[in-house]
């Protein structure tokens, strides 16, 4: 394992703090899941240890390896304990600047001077999110993709002022970890985010003209175009709370091209969020 990356601290136990905590066992000696309260925090901890089991099952994963893994994780709703001792800080909290922001500006002050502080937003502004640290050089987006453990990109933005040191560590942290990094600068959507909400929101807009169903429109990119999955079925997986933030966001901050279909507006209303609620464009078992 790389020696200049024993401590990480994930901040954010839902959607995608489990994968990517998983992710980083494979590097470091200790990894720290926080949420905002134990219980959700352990919630995490225990979704790693479910695609730890599975993994094994499959032969994806050592026994070993994957002992060793959950051993190193630890759950905590202390933020000062998570992040004290870190080399490596990656924040995966829900889609929303001033929350974003707030952590950061904690975090930038309980972490050691020399740690990497990185953020898993899908479309906010790194730039925004590292000017209320006095370290912006530092910050950096490292934005991962559901699941984190499985999908091989990771997504380097690049911030205003993050320096070319902090993208190079990145690179190498992407390249231990098993990824393929692409590094883009910071723009609203960034590229995967863009050209996926893009997709996302035609097939919506497809469904509501009555174009075609549900499972025929992820068929046709599915089997038409070799994407792993159909757009519909990704924003569940997503979730449509997600995917009508990040829509509004790039509405504000690029065109009314990302306009929100109704159709979204409404099943978030509704709360039918997609997997994680049990209903969105499919159903989905109860977990």
């Amino acid at each position: 394992m790389p020696q200049w990356i024993r401590s990480v601290a994930v901040l954010g136990a839902g959607t995608m703090g489990p994968g990517i905590a998983q992710v980083c066992a494979r590097l470091a000696d200790r990894v720290l899941i926080r949420d905002v309260t134990m219980e959700l925090a352990l919630l995490g901890r225990h979704h790693v240890e479910e695609a730890l089991d599975k993994g094994v099952k499959l032969g994806k994963v050592a026994a070993e390896e994957g002992a060793r893994m959950l051993e190193a994780i630890r759950a905590t709703a202390d933020l000062a304990e998570a992040v004290s001792g870190a080399d490596l800080v990656i924040e995966a909290a829900p889609e929303k600047l001033a929350l974003k922001r707030e952590i950061f500006a904690d975090v930038d002050r309980l972490a050691p001077p020399h740690a990497i502080l990185a953020t898993n937003t899908s479309s906010l502004s790194i730039t925004e999110i590292a000017a209320v640290t006095r370290r912006p050089e530092s910050v950096v987006g490292l934005h991962f993709f559901n699941p984190a453990h499985v999908m091989k990109l990771l997504e380097i933005v690049r911030g205003e002022r993050t320096s070319d040191a902090t993208v190079e560590w990145a690179r190498t942290f992407a390249t231990h970890a098993g990824k393929e990094a692409i590094v883009v600068r910071d723009s609203a959507g960034f590229a995967t985010s863009r050209l996926g909400i893009a997709i996302g929101l035609e097939a919506m807009r497809m469904l509501e003209a009555g174009v075609a169903t549900v499972e025929d429109i992820d068929r046709a990119m599915e089997l038409g175009y070799g994407h792993p999955m159909g757009p519909l079925r990704l924003t569940d997986h997503v979730g449509l709370d997600v995917r009508l933030a990040i829509a509004e966001h790039l509405e504000r901050e690029v065109g009314p091209q990302f306009q929100p279909p109704q159709v979204l507006r409404r099943m978030v209303r509704a709360g039918k969020l997609g997997r994680k609620s049990g209903e969105g464009f499919y159903r989905w078992p109860k977990s």
